[in-house]
């Protein structure tokens, strides 16, 4: 329900994107007001499909996050951004080890417990990058890449807390807590409003993690899980900005 929460979110927010373009935000005449250095804020939605290793553990997944970004009057940018990961579809079975020949867990009150399973993971880095505008404005196509940290696991959900033995560190036996150093890409179209008013971006992010266990052993299969992971994501991101502009006398203005 939560993913597909996120894509109608996506969806919304690309439709009044859309709508800002099609209806002119100031009189052609006016003075366009998004020249020079900005620092901006950044409020994103995506959604990936995952690739490599990762397509063996989870599904589709959403993602929602903020960054901070510097620009200088020549549209080239450096910043910062975090995601968070979020996903219901996980095709591995991490508590299999609990499970009767029927499949059941029976829970401490001696029923039948049911414990969903869940992604949960994060995304942070830094990035640098280019806007190459449109002649005469401050919207066009935008381009960065970056490294950070990426880290995900197998959210263990008992709702009834029924289960001792995925309860507080025993859980982390069976969570598969997977990260380590990512890359980070995207491509796609940034508008900066002449007023101010309309400012977002849209476009395609590709993630690749190069990823181990962070878990020293694990409860279901008796041993660490060893081996190198390479943990990919494609998907779409879409951001809201708000843009702070560095005015000549140093004002800041947004």
């Amino acid at each position: 329900m939560r993913l597909k929460s996120g894509f109608v979110l996506l969806l919304i927010a690309f439709s009044v994107s859309s709508f800002a373009q099609r209806f002119p935000e100031h009189d052609a005449d006016a003075e366009p007001r998004n020249k020079g250095k900005l620092i901006s804020l950044h409020f994103s939605l995506g959604a990936h499909l995952p690739g490599g290793d990762m397509a063996s553990r989870f599904g589709t997944s959403g993602a929602f996050g903020g960054g901070i970004e510097f620009m200088t009057d020549n549209s080239f940018f450096i910043g910062a951004d975090i995601q968070a990961i979020y996903g219901g579809n996980v095709k591995e079975d991490p508590l299999s080890i609990l499970r009767t020949p029927d499949g059941y867990i029976i829970g401490n009150d001696r029923a039948i417990a049911s414990v969903a399973l869940r992604e949960r993971g994060i995304y942070y880095g830094g990035s640098i990058g280019k806007l190459f505008p449109v002649k005469g404005t401050r919207k066009g196509l935008r381009f960065s890449v970056g490294g950070g940290w990426m880290q995900h696991r197998i959210k263990l959900q008992d709702n009834r807390s029924v289960l001792t033995q995925i309860t507080g560190d025993y859980g982390k036996g069976y969570d598969r807590l997977t990260g380590g150093f990512a890359l980070n890409q995207f491509i796609g179209w940034q508008q900066l409003g002449d007023q101010r008013r309309s400012n977002w971006l849209i476009g395609l992010e590709l993630m690749q993690g190069f990823t181990e266990t962070r878990r020293d052993w694990d409860f279901n299969d008796k041993m660490k899980l060893s081996g190198r992971r390479l943990d990919l994501l494609v998907g779409i991101k879409a951001a809201w900005t708000l843009p702070f502009y560095q005015t000549p006398g140093g004002e800041i203005i947004y």
